[in-house]
């Protein structure tokens, strides 16, 4: 006797068939960006000076510019990894919830689009201020 549900049949989802994927990426994403902003902390203490220019010229080396473009991946995949679930767990709606995973994800990839931007602007033309 089989104890699933019609729709899991549907689905072919059983057990631990999708969710340990999104938890080890959960884990893997916050590991990741941990380190990555403790590089970022770190470098950032070692400048001479926080101003405008000290900044863009650190940012413009390209293992700077490199990390910090694994920084905003990292930051905003585990931001949306995280918050998707927090919806899937506690918006009971259907609608609602389709909506805030679109939203979701509609933010999650423009502002990491538009951080990626920034950061590429600097890297390849020294930053337009």
């Amino acid at each position: 006797m089989r104890m699933e549900t019609p729709l899991g049949r549907v689905r072919g989802l059983g057990s631990a068939k999708s969710g340990t994927h999104g938890w080890w990426l959960e884990r893997l994403t916050s590991v990741s960006t941990f380190l990555l902003f403790v590089w970022f902390l770190v470098s950032l203490l070692r400048l001479p000076a926080l101003d405008h220019k000290t900044v863009v010229d650190w940012l413009s080396s390209p293992v700077n510019a490199v990390a910090m473009l694994l920084l905003i991946v990292s930051t905003f995949w585990h931001i949306k990894l995280g918050m998707q679930v927090v919806i899937e767990d506690y918006v009971h709606q259907e609608g609602n919830k389709i909506f805030l995973l679109l939203v979701l994800n509609f933010f999650t990839i423009g502002a990491a689009a538009l951080a990626i931007f920034s950061v590429l602007k600097i890297a390849f033309g020294k930053g337009a201020a």
